[in-house]
């Protein structure tokens, strides 16, 4: 299970760099350009993953994929508040809302998203797995 973990924080990390966010004109953000305290702690993240997948430790593999999930999502509702309270110079809240909706979410939060469950799943094998070799003792 180790193979597949690695291969869902590969997917994780590459998710980062890819367009998570498109903005007509400016172009497609990556996590470094949408915030980078945020960019970091991910890779801060996906680094203590690694390591806890190499030692084959599974419960802070889980842990560490839950709050990558998490992150995600504090990422995803952030970019739609800032998105409205940038246009908040408007004077309708049609328009604000109308503004806010060219900000679009891109294809590389499926990549993200796929990997940090990879990895999930992957470790969930790996604690069942584990249990049935104690059985087996």
């Amino acid at each position: 299970m180790k193979n597949l973990q690695l291969i869902g924080l590969f997917l994780v990390v590459a998710g980062s760099f890819l367009p998570l966010v498109h903005i007509p004109i400016v172009g497609n953000w990556n996590y470094w350009k949408v915030d980078n305290t945020l960019a970091i702690v991910l890779w801060g993240f996906s680094l203590l993953t690694l390591v806890f997948i190499l030692i084959d430790k599974t419960k802070p593999v889980r842990i560490m994929a839950f709050l990558m999930i998490f992150l995600f999502v504090f990422t995803i509702v952030a970019i739609k508040l800032k998105s409205l309270n940038y246009f908040s110079f408007l004077p309708f809240k049609s328009w604000q809302s109308t503004f806010a909706g060219i900000v679009k979410l891109s294809w590389g939060w499926f990549i993200a998203f796929l990997g940090a469950v990879v990895i999930l799943l992957a470790s969930r094998r790996n604690i069942n797995a584990d249990k049935n070799n104690i059985d087996n003792y």
